[in-house]
């Protein structure tokens, strides 16, 4: 494989596509497609999300410290992409995406109807990084479609469509190659890893 070496950015893909929405002390809300987010700790349960400052979900987090991660799906995928390029300050994009409004049970915040699984989140600590400000929060509940959960309490979460940003473009997540551990499950063929 041959490679070349190009100048230092972001080219860490694919990242989950994620709708922050936010109240701001003015009673508004408001619904931001945010790409830059993960898990940094399991117990407690925490995320992070990275915004621009001149976003009005920055203004929003600094004023109340609270939000919801909705999951986005194949089928909230264009509202999605239009509350990442439309400003909150402009216009209603819970009304203009067509999305419902639900509101948290343990924060003062909207969760999304339409996304089958909604986080409630605290912030914790912020730190300006440049261009954007981490937010490391505490996911304080989860609320998941019940269609979801089989009848031994499993949660089948790829069954919702999931998707996934990557250099620009949305993609669904596909089918699956393999399972936790299966690089180390031993086979009948053979017990080594094979590279192709």
């Amino acid at each position: 494989m041959s490679k070349r070496e190009w100048k230092p950015g972001n080219l860490l893909n694919p990242t989950p596509v994620v709708l922050v929405a936010t109240r701001g002390k003015d009673g508004k809300d408001d619904a931001a497609a945010i790409a830059w987010t993960g898990t940094i700790c399991s117990d407690p349960p925490m995320l992070s999300i990275s915004v621009r400052k001149s976003r009005l979900t920055y203004a929003n987090l600094k004023e109340t410290g609270v939000f919801t991660v909705n999951l986005v799906t194949e089928g909230i995928a264009r509202a999605a992409d239009y509350c990442g390029v439309i400003s909150g300050r402009d216009e209603d994009k819970f009304s203009a995406a067509h999305l419902t409004k639900e509101e948290a049970s343990h924060i003062s915040c909207p969760m999304i109807a339409e996304s089958p699984v909604n986080l409630e989140c605290v912030v914790k600590e912020s730190e300006d990084l440049g261009t954007h400000t981490i937010f490391l929060s505490e996911i304080v509940s989860v609320h998941v479609d019940e269609s979801l959960i089989d009848e031994k309490e499993k949660f089948h979460f790829n069954e919702c469509r999931p998707v996934v940003y990557s250099h620009g473009e949305y993609l669904g997540i596909g089918k699956p190659v393999g399972k936790f551990g299966f690089s180390v499950k031993k086979s009948r063929k053979t017990s080594r890893i094979r590279q192709k």
